[in-house]
C-alpha cells in the first residue's frame, strides 16, 4: 500500500536548472569522503571530486581513512592534491565502521554545509549548487537534502540491473514521495547534504550501526527536522558479483534491524516524536521490510501449497478464498514495486523491462537469503562491517 501511494507521485522527471554562485554569498562546503581500502579507484574520485562546482576558497574536501590503511594513503600521496583536499587519518580502534570515521573527521569541518560521498560515487558537478539553492529557499528546520543515486553499470549483468530497479524505485520513487509527504525519510548511505549545525545538535552518525543513514534519517525526524530531495545524481556502479552483493545486502539488512531495535526501545516515544504517521511509515519500511524479506520464500511455498490444494479440493470455498487473498498479495507486492520502477523510467531504461520483471522472484528470494543471514550476523557478530570492495568504472557496461 505504501508502494501503491508512491506510485500516484511518482513518474520520470528531469534535472532542475541550477542557478549561477556568487562568490561572495557562497557559505563554506565541507566534503567528507570515507576510504577504506580504495587504493584501485583513488585516481578516479579525485577526479570526480574535482569537476565540483563551487568556489574553490569557499571549498573544503575531507578524505578520510584509517591511520593504518597504509596502501590507500599511499595511494593518495602518489597523486598532486589541491589545497582545498585533506587527508584525515582516523586512529585505530573499535568500532572499525563507517559512522565511526566519519564522526571523528566531522570535528575537523567548518562549512556551515556537510555532504558525504563514497569513495566509488561520481557526483553531478552541479549537485552541490542545487543542494545550497533548496537550503537557501527553505525553513531552517531542513536538516538535509538527499541526491538520487544512479546506478551506471546496469548492463554489467543481472544482479546489476536489478540494482538499478532497486535504486531507481528508492531514490526517484519512494524517498521523494516521503519527503513531499513531511513524513520520516530514511537516508541513502551517500550524497546526503547536511545542516552542519542540525548534524551534530543530534549527535551525527550512530558509530555502532552498520547502516548509519537510515538510523540518521529516523534521528532527525524525531529532534524535528526535515528531510527533502534533489535531482542531480551521484553515479556509482553496483556489484556484479554475487558474494560481494551478498555481504552488502547483508550489512544493510542487520542495519535495518538494528535501527528498528534501538529506536523502539521505547514505541511511546517514537510515536510522540515521530507523529502516527511517521511511527506507522516507520514500522513499514523497517519491520515491514525485513519480515517480508525473511518470510517471502516461505509465503510462496505456502501459497503453492494452497494452489495445489484448491485443485484437489474445488469445491472447498475457503481455501479458494484464501489462495485468491494470497495471490492478490503477491501480484500487488510485486505489481506496485515494479509499476513505480516503471513509472521512473526514461523511454530509453525502459528496453528490456520484462528481464526484470521475469527477475524479479528470484531477486527477491535472494534478498531473503541475505535476511537471514543478517539475522544469524545480528546475533553473533553484530557491528561486523563487511566492506564491499570497488573497482575501477567498468565502462563496457556503462
Amino acid at each position: 500500500l505504501l508502494r501503491l501511494a508512491a506510485l500516484t507521485y511518482s513518474g520520470a522527471r528531469g534535472v532542475i536548472a541550477a542557478e549561477p554562485v556568487s562568490l561572495a554569498e557562497a557559505p563554506i562546503y565541507s566534503v567528507l569522503v570515507a576510504l577504506h581500502k580504495e587504493s584501485a579507484i583513488v585516481g578516479e574520485l579525485l577526479v570526480a571530486l574535482g569537476r565540483l562546482v563551487w568556489p574553490r576558497g569557499k571549498l573544503e574536501i575531507k578524505l578520510v581513512c584509517e591511520a593504518d590503511d597504509t596502501e590507500t594513503l599511499l595511494a593518495i600521496s602518489a597523486h598532486k592534491v589541491r589545497h582545498w583536499v585533506e587527508v584525515i587519518e582516523v586512529p585505530p580502534g573499535l568500532p572499525r565502521t563507517k559512522p565511526k570515521a566519519l564522526n571523528y573527521a566531522l570535528q575537523a569541518c567548518s562549512g556551515e554545509f556537510v555532504v558525504l560521498y563514497d569513495a566509488e560515487d561520481r557526483p553531478d558537478p552541479l549537485q552541490l549548487v542545487e543542494a545550497w539553492q533548496h537550503f537557501s529557499h527553505a525553513p531552517e528546520n531542513l536538516a538535509c537534502v538527499q541526491a538520487p543515486l544512479s546506478i551506471g553499470n546496469s548492463a554489467a549483468g543481472a544482479i546489476p540491473a536489478m540494482f538499478k530497479l532497486e535504486y531507481d524505485v528508492l531514490f526517484r520513487g519512494l524517498l521523494p514521495w516521503l519527503a513531499s509527504s513531511g513524513l520520516v525519510m530514511p537516508l541513502g548511505g551517500t550524497s546526503n547534504h547536511f545542516r552542519r549545525k542540525a548534524l551534530v545538535e543530534v549527535g551525527a552518525w550512530d558509530p555502532f550501526n552498520v547502516t548509519e543513514d537510515a538510523d540518521l534519517g529516523t534521528r532527525l525526524r524525531r529532534f524535528g527536522y526535515q528531510s527533502a530531495t534533489i535531482s542531480r545524481p551521484t553515479g556509482e556502479d553496483a556489484p556484479e558479483d554475487f558474494g560481494v552483493w551478498l555481504r552488502q545486502r547483508t550489512r544493510w539488512m542487520k542495519g535495518f534491524m538494528q535501527t528498528w531495535l534501538v529506536h523502539m526501545r521505547s514505541p511511546r516515544n517514537l510515536w510522540r516524536e515521530l507523529g502516527p504517521a511517521s511511527f506507522l511509515v516507520f514500522q513499514i519500511l523497517f519491520a515491514g521490510m525485513v519480515a517480508s524479506a525473511l518470510f517471502h520464500p516461505v509465503f510462496i511455498f505456502f501459497t503453492a501449497i494452497n494452489a495445489a490444494d484448491v485443485v484437489f479440493h474445488p469445491t472447498d470455498t475457503g481455501k479458494a478464498a484464501l489462495l485468491i487473498f494470497n495471490m492478490a498479495n503477491l501480484i500487488l507486492a510485486y505489481g506496485a514495486f515494479l509499476g513505480i520502477g516503471w513509472a521512473v523510467s526514461s523511454k530509453s531504461e525502459r528496453r528490456g523491462f520484462w528481464r526484470k520483471v521475469a527477475l524479479m522472484p528470484v531477486y527477491w528470494s535472494m534478498i531473503s537469503l541475505a535476511a537471514w543471514r543478517a539475522v544469524f550476523q545480528l546475533t553473533h557478530n553484530p557491528h561486523l562491517w563487511e566492506k564491499t570492495p570497488h573497482k575501477p568504472v567498468n565502462r563496457s557496461a556503462r
